[in-house]
């Protein structure tokens, strides 16, 4: 409720308690910081200064919002090599081996590339570190830009991996310095979990000098790093002893402290929260004591049980989870209740608290309830937009995957049919053709972007070809990552820090897999589009692969933009094609039907005029 409104005045928070939150989360692991001067940073940004002052020499990720301006920030820094990994596994094991090496590593990504990351995770905990590694998790309560609402608090507590959880950009520059001095130390990588508001917001940072870290040199060590059952039983015995080291310094250090209320009833309404959500704690409810925890994992539990000693009424405040409040009911700890039940999913602000807390919400005014909706939308001259409006033509159902053209499924277009993890859609696909072949006629399509596929659709495909799968897949190659900020990725061959590669040969890499039956196709051209389509879809004996190459109308000298478009009114018949194809530059008149283009919008792309058969839509 009202987050986005809020993000402002969390700036403004940050700001105005910016020396009461810097000076007391400073610790004993903390002496060495540097005075330096102050920058207006995100915690995106706050984390990658954070890790270079560290003396981290390498940063791996997969981009996914909130976290990708994390390595982008990192890889414009002086001494550092920073690269996009294929995805988020092969970016934790790639900083697995640096870390083994003995050099300081930093991985980020978005909350669902730790599920994609776990396999190295969980046992990257009892391998341990050689240099210190900090693995950023940025999740998404109220999912801007994500399929789920996932809380990976969770994952610290089930792989024994260290998290650490700031509330501003200053804090977030601390966490990530100190934490590889903490990850050697317990012999553990570490978590940073962020979630959107403190990966965007911007709040003042004191930056200081980098270190001097000279990494540690490489002993074999088999005992260590070979993870067979043999030497695994050992390293699980360590595990335990490192996680009760670490359980203790989280019960001792100033990470966890108790910030007091601002009243004379200090001590009648304890809180106990992290993250973002200590800021719109200290707003909603100013006369409360709060533990602020910045280690979430594992939990301070004497800090905790002596907190709800010295308060009347004990309340924990957490966003679309329940991750805090169970494990403090697992102290045998009561909680009360707030007079209101709190959201169980999407983020919190203040608002939402004091309502709960059977406060008077501050006057505000509402959004007017009859604003017309703008529901995301496919960018004008987008060459996502034939496909799909192709696609909608034959009636197929449409398997989708995670990307910009996953706002294929919204009207006009509404022509997916499932979304569900990156590369899904080609094993999904697979999966209806087996279940749907002999009783569905309706063609069965999966769509998937050039960066997702290179992601995990190549392992689907290869599972598909091995099986002897049938059916359509449409690749997207619109030449970058788009959703994310237009990253560079295997297929269009350009490097985070745009060093000298190769880009693959996307056609030559799908026939190598074992597909006969590959096309690339220009998606603009429209009569093409459709007959690629029409021709693959009715080959019901094999497996057909269309790539629709053409690049992000918002790349940077790839699009040349022409003059914009417009409709002849005379010949106009009203009769709605050009706008079904769903170009935010077009609109027809409420009145009389007559289709009209925006000038300001319009990129010139033809798109529209090869859909008109009455010739309405002009270049002159």
């Amino acid at each position: 409720m009202h987050a986005n409104r809020y993000l402002l005045k969390l700036n403004i928070i940050c700001m105005q308690r910016y020396s009461l939150t810097c000076t007391a989360v400073r610790s004993p692991e903390q002496h060495h910081f540097e005075r330096g001067h102050m920058e207006l940073l995100s915690g995106n940004q706050a984390i990658a200064q954070g890790a270079w002052e560290a003396g981290c020499q390498i940063g791996v990720a997969y981009p996914g919002t909130p976290s990708t301006e994390t390595m982008e920030t990192f890889a414009k820094l002086p001494d550092v090599y920073a690269e996009w990994a294929p995805n988020e596994k092969v970016a934790v094991e790639v900083g697995a081996g640096a870390s083994a090496a003995g050099t300081r590593v930093l991985a980020t990504m978005k909350h669902v590339g730790v599920n994609v990351a776990a396999d190295p995770l969980f046992t990257l905990a009892y391998t341990g570190v050689g240099g210190g590694m900090l693995i950023l998790t940025a999740d998404d309560p109220g999912m801007h830009s994500s399929q789920n609402e996932q809380d990976n608090h969770f994952y610290a507590r089930a792989a024994h991996i260290p998290m650490l959880e700031p509330s501003d950009s200053q804090e977030a520059h601390d966490m990530a310095k100190v934490a590889f001095e903490l990850s050697e130390r317990f012999d553990l990588p570490f978590f940073i979990r962020s979630t959107v508001r403190i990966s965007h917001a911007k709040s003042p940072v004191e930056v200081g000098e980098r270190e001097n870290f000279t990494p540690k040199q490489y002993k074999k060590n088999p005992a260590k790093w070979v993870m067979m059952p043999a030497f695994a039983i050992g390293r699980r015995a360590s595990l335990d002893q490192r996680v009760d080291a670490v359980t203790a310094w989280a019960d001792e250090t100033p990470l966890n402290r108790i910030v007091p209320g601002d009243g004379s009833d200090d001590g009648d309404i304890g809180v106990i929260c992290t993250g973002a959500i200590y800021q719109y704690v200290r707003d909603a409810l100013p006369e409360a004591r709060i533990l602020k925890l910045g280690v979430t994992w594992p939990l301070p539990k004497l800090k905790i049980q002596n907190f709800a000693f010295g308060v009347k009424h004990l309340y924990v405040v957490e966003e679309a989870s329940t991750y805090l409040s169970e494990q403090v009911r697992a102290l045998g700890i009561k909680l009360d209740q707030p007079e209101n039940p709190l959201p169980r999913d999407g983020e919190l602000d203040p608002w939402a608290i004091q309502i709960a807390f059977g406060k008077r919400v501050p006057t505000h005014t509402d959004t007017p309830e009859d604003l017309p909706a703008r529901p995301p939308a496919l960018c004008a001259g987008c060459p996502h937009r034939p496909v799909f409006r192709e696609l909608g033509r034959l009636h197929a159902i449409v398997v989708g995957d995670i990307g910009c053209y996953t706002l294929g499924a919204l009207p006009p277009l509404s022509a997916m049919d499932t979304t569900l993890c990156m590369g899904a859609s080609v094993s999904m696909g697979h999966g209806f053709e087996l279940a749907l072949h002999h009783t569905e006629h309706r063609p069965i399509v999966s769509v998937i972007g050039d960066s997702t596929f290179g992601h995990s659709g190549l392992e689907s495909l290869l599972g598909t070809v091995y099986n002897s799968g049938i059916g359509t897949i449409c690749i997207l190659d619109n030449r970058t990552t788009a959703m994310t900020g237009q990253q560079g990725d295997m297929f269009n061959g350009i490097t985070l820090q745009h060093r000298p590669t190769r880009e693959l040969n996307m056609a030559q890499v799908v026939r190598a897999l074992g597909v006969d039956d590959v096309e690339e196709i220009n998606p603009n051209n429209i009569k093409a589009v459709r007959e690629a389509l029409q021709r693959a879809t009715k080959a019901d004996d094999r497996l057909s692969v269309l790539i629709f190459r053409s690049p992000c109308v918002q790349l940077k000298d790839s699009f040349v933009r022409q003059k914009p478009l417009h409709v002849d009114e005379e010949k106009c018949t009203t009769c709605g094609v050009c706008v079904s194809i769903g170009c935010p530059a077009l609109s027809s008149d409420l009145d009389s039907g007559i289709a009209h283009i925006d000038e300001v919008q319009c990129v010139g792309c033809k798109q529209c005029q090869q859909y008109c058969a009455f010739h309405a839509i002009k270049e002159d």
